[in-house]
């Protein structure tokens, strides 16, 4: 119920001064009717968004007394022919216009546009004014806590209306110049646009629920801080964004170790992001990802092991069956190695491969073992072959010759 907004003696002021804002733009639009000046109409359009601006506060108040529920151009025409710019009550109603509007600006603070006209990025008209600021501080120090360190986008905008209404009336005073009354008002028009535009994209930032730019960097110092906490293994799917007038909502997912406690890690992260974060969901998972074994349990279904080509674990070479020794059980991934891998190279067969003897057959020492062991290239070994087998053992010999192994006959 909007009563209930009445019972509060800021909402008695926000209302008396919106009487008196529709009084003054009453008085202010027939006087520029009478005058017939451009620029002082597109000035008295400032009382007419001080007068929404005054609703909106009123609004804000009222929404905030609740609880939560479930439930017009004037045509090209002017730049060609100017009229007759009466000045009689020109400067008079520049200074009732400023005057006003600088009470209204600073009799009520409104939470809204302050908050939004501190936390947008600068505009143009303040960027130009921020020297001239600076250096007029260092002459008159108690004009710091005013103009340092920007100066307030409504008041900045009021003033240079006032200066640029005050140099009209002074060129058609002296020299009947007419036209810079048209100029005056696009230049208003102007700084009214350049003063508004930033808050209006900060306006729509916050709607499309993005992430503050005047935040960012104390929300990735307090992120970076709860990486390295005790247990988290990551920190992923951040979301932060505006929810009220310096408050902010967020939900964040955590990674973190298998053995690490659940409710100790949300206490540290939630201690750590509430000082920024009001309104916060984390989500803990554990880290249950892991690696098949490759010393224990069966093989799968149509897998081929090493027994399928007829090879044990004892005829494996010996630098091939540390590797397998060294695989950790649970994740199969080998320890780091303390010595260079072995090389392997078709130009340099068995460099790190020890021979290995196959014996073949029971028949006895093969007739050619003397002429293999003259070459070097045999050991003494059992067994032996049939003359049928001649030319396969030649054939045989170079193959077998290439991947390390010497083949006895």
């Amino acid at each position: 119920n909007f009563s209930v907004c009445l019972n509060v003696l800021q909402s008695w002021k926000i209302l008396l001064f919106g009487a008196l804002n529709v009084i003054c733009t009453a008085c202010l639009l027939m006087w520029c009717n009478s005058t017939n000046s451009m620029a002082l109409t597109a000035y008295t359009y400032l009382t007419i968004f001080d007068l929404f601006s005054l609703i909106t506060c009123l609004l804000s108040s009222w929404v905030s007394m609740k609880k939560p529920s479930q439930a017009f151009s004037f045509g090209v025409e002017r730049f060609m022919e100017q009229p007759e710019v009466h000045t009689g009550r020109l400067l008079v109603g520049t200074f009732v216009a400023l005057f006003f509007n600088l009470l209204t600006l600073l009799s009520v603070k409104n939470k809204p546009f302050v908050y939004v006209s501190e936390a947008a990025s600068t505009s143009w008209l303040q960027e130009h004014v921020a020297d001239l600021s600076r250096s007029l501080c260092g002459i008159i120090p108690a004009l710091s806590s005013f103009l340092l360190p920007r100066m307030n986008p409504f008041v900045l905008i009021n003033l240079a209306g006032a200066f640029a209404l005050g140099i009209t009336y002074m060129l058609i005073e002296i020299n009947n110049y007419n036209a810079v009354d048209t100029a005056s008002a696009v230049a208003i028009a102007l700084m009214t646009f350049g003063t508004m535009y930033p808050m209006s994209v900060y306006s729509g930032k916050v709607l499309l629920q993005t992430t503050p730019s005047h935040v960012i960097g104390q929300l990735d110092k307090l992120l970076r801080e709860v990486s390295t906490l005790d247990g988290v293994l990551e920190v992923r799917n951040e979301h932060f964004w505006t929810i009220g007038f310096g408050s902010l909502a967020g939900s964040v997912h955590v990674r973190i170790r298998r053995d690490a406690n659940e409710q100790m890690v949300l206490a540290h992260v939630t201690n750590r992001l509430h000082t920024l974060v009001s309104t916060l969901t984390v989500q803990i998972f554990k880290d249950d990802w892991t690696r098949p074994s490759l010393a224990t349990g069966a093989l799968p279904a149509g897998t081929v092991g090493l027994s399928d080509y007829g090879v044990s674990s004892g005829f494996l070479p010996p630098s091939l069956a540390k590797q397998a020794e060294e695989l950790d059980p649970l994740t199969s991934t080998p320890t780091k190695p303390s010595s260079p891998p072995p090389e392997f190279s078709f130009n340099t067969p068995g460099r790190n491969i020890q021979p290995h003897h196959l014996g073949v057959g029971p028949y006895g020492a093969s007739p050619y073992a003397s002429m293999l062991n003259q070459g070097g290239f045999a050991q003494p070994g059992i067994g032996g072959v049939d003359q049928g087998f001649k030319a396969s053992r030649f054939k045989l010999q170079p193959v077998a010759k290439k991947c390390g192994i010497v083949m006895l006959f």
